[in-house]
């Protein structure tokens, strides 16, 4: 048996903060489901693979390598496509924008579901995404579902962009995640919602180490 803890939930939660502490915590491996398609999507646009070019596409899915590695001090995690870091440029708007598009074929989430799952390893998984207990990880004895109001998520996520030198204002922001919720919410496949035996934590007015609390009490119960 490998523990997996999955953690879902709409965009401006905490979900990737709390994945990395939690992981270093329990000293376990940590996929960030979201940076799987990002990467994708970068490396499908530096070999010039159209996104109606299915067939090219798969054989692309099955054959790049994506790694994750921690940071000590709770900063966010570094990635390493084909062994190069590309962290910052995974975290562009416009590389987001792409990968969603990307996220919408089918037979291409088909292979991406393989490569996630092969990161359950032992001594355990912190899995962050949308989907990991529902269609990841159903199976996962962990469960966790984050949650927020829009406005406040809004303001968390046009701190990141100022924190990394991107000019915004929050009615656009909040415009842009109420939008993305949306287009979760409502997609085809796998759309965003709660497993049925997952936790629901509301972060609205919780620190950072309030939530890691309850996540990690629910884990040692």
């Amino acid at each position: 048996m490998i523990p997996i803890l999955t953690l879902d939930g709409p965009s401006g939660v905490g979900k990737g903060t709390v994945a990395s502490i939690i992981a270093q915590k329990l000293d376990w491996h940590l996929l960030d489901s979201g940076a799987i398609y990002r990467a994708f999507a970068i490396v499908a646009r530096d070999n010039d693979i159209k996104i109606d070019d299915i067939d090219d596409l798969l054989k692309l899915a099955n054959n790049f390598d994506i790694s994750f590695k921690l940071n000590s001090n709770h900063e966010p995690l570094n990635v390493y496509l084909n062994n190069v870091e590309v962290s910052s440029e995974l975290r562009t708007e416009k590389t987001a924008a792409l990968a969603s598009q990307f996220a919408k074929i089918e037979s291409l989430r088909k292979v991406l579901l393989v490569k996630q799952r092969q990161f359950k390893k032992l001594p355990g998984l912190v899995a962050d995404g949308r989907d990991m207990g529902t269609v990841v990880f159903p199976d996962a004895p962990f469960k966790v579902f984050l949650t927020a109001e829009v406005e406040e998520r809004a303001k968390r996520r046009l701190k990141q962009l100022q924190e990394r030198g991107i000019t915004g204002n929050i009615s656009h922001t909040l415009a842009e995640v109420q939008k993305r919720d949306e287009r979760d919410a409502n997609r085809q496949h796998s759309p965003l919602r709660p497993a049925k035996d997952a936790l629901v934590i509301d972060t609205t007015n919780l620190a950072i180490n309030e939530v890691i609390a309850k996540v990690m009490a629910l884990i040692k119960a």
